[in-house]
């Protein structure tokens, strides 16, 4: 494959250049994972975004945690699920739908909220996280309450301060609308509507939100290299990062106490799951994929900005009995020693991270009223 120079695009595009040892080291790749006809190989060059493909295992990817074999995706299927999304028939006034908190062009996330808003213009108590990659994700939310993909729509369908609704009264909108029971036969063979069928369309949906065509991805593929710049903020990010936030996912999809403060509603985290001490106050590590597109930061939303973030784990991290281990260091201080230099140069790195055409990608975008379901 030909090495190439990326033009710049958009602000945050960078071109990449030079540097062939650290795109080499970078480029060391995971083996393509097949899982039948399910999931299918393919070439950045035959990327086509409008055209439904199907699930694609993406190059350097591990095979997917998402068992695949029980729920199928198909362009009917899919095309459901993406309806059921923006629906906002799911909630008990008709007037919040998962694509309400979970905005394409903010990478499925409520850009600019600190936490989610939802009916009656209530708050919840964390960030929204982003829909991305989920194929590869084991457990959900913040504090890993739910184990399975087929499942989270249940949380925030039933959660009073988001869509306060019940299953039972949202299959009867469904099957009391015009269109759905045509659509469910389409996609599953029949009219009947069943939670089982409602919750495989949604997952059909929000399987196929994969982000993976950053600046980062195409230095992995071997089509372009890091500039120097970006290079030197990949070691730095090696060396500070790399251990929780995991490539080529950027998360290891762990749970850690991050050395956050408390908040005011002192969410104490995965404790709340478990009942277990030792996992109070860890949250998810989140993806640092797309983060320009998701601000602000943390399970509450804290932080504003990327800056702010590093400088808590310079400055500002607090000390507790479930801090995790890699910010303990061997003089007994805490947090992430990193110099000026090194901070501008992860800045420079974490650029890269930045996967555009995932944000405007028109399979994923919110389907015109009169759109496919018309036809």
């Amino acid at each position: 494959m030909t090495i190439r120079k990326i033009s710049a695009r958009e602000p945050m595009d960078y071109k990449l250049r030079a540097g062939r040892a650290g795109m080499t080291r970078l480029a060391l790749l995971f083996s393509i994972g097949v899982l039948g006809v399910l999931i299918v190989g393919c070439d950045s060059a035959d990327r086509n975004p409008e055209q439904f493909q199907g699930f694609v295992q993406p190059e350097g990817f591990p095979e997917p945690v998402y068992n695949f074999s029980r729920n199928e995706v198909t362009k009917d299927g899919f095309e459901l699920g993406k309806r059921l999304f923006f629906e906002p028939r799911l909630s008990r006034d008709n007037t919040i739908a998962c694509g309400s908190c979970h905005i394409q062009t903010a990478a499925f996330t409520h850009h600019g909220h600190d936490v989610s808003h939802g009916i009656d213009d209530q708050l919840g108590i964390r960030n929204p996280q982003p829909i991305m990659n989920l194929a590869w994700a084991g457990g959900f939310f913040w504090d890993g309450g739910v184990f399975d993909l087929d499942l989270v729509a249940i949380n925030a369908i039933t959660s009073p301060v988001e869509m306060d609704e019940n299953i039972p009264n949202v299959l009867k909108k469904l099957r009391e609308h015009p269109e759905y029971p045509g659509l469910f036969k389409k996609a599953f063979g029949t009219v009947e509507i069943t939670d089982a069928r409602f919750f495989k369309a949604l997952s059909q949906y929000m399987l196929l939100a994969v982000s993976d065509n950053s600046d980062y991805d195409k230095v992995r593929r071997k089509e372009a290299v890091f500039t120097p710049g970006q290079l030197a903020g990949y070691r730095v990010f090696e060396k500070h990062c790399a251990s929780c936030h995991a490539e080529p996912l950027l998360t290891d999809q762990s749970f850690r106490n991050n050395g956050l403060a408390p908040n005011p509603v002192d969410d104490q985290g995965r404790i709340d799951v478990t009942l277990n001490a030792a996992d109070k106050y860890k949250f998810k590590v989140p993806s640092l994929r797309n983060w320009e597109y998701t601000a602000p930061y943390m399970h509450d939303g804290r932080f504003l900005t990327l800056n702010r973030v590093i400088e808590h784990y310079r400055t500002g991290m607090v000390n507790s009995e479930t801090l995790d281990s890699a910010f303990r260091n061997e003089d007994g201080s805490i947090g992430i020693q990193m110099t000026e230099e090194e901070k501008g140069q992860l800045i420079e790195f974490l650029q890269t991270l930045n996967d555009r055409d995932f944000v405007v990608n028109p399979l994923l975008a919110e389907p015109a009223i009169n759109s496919p379901f018309k036809k």
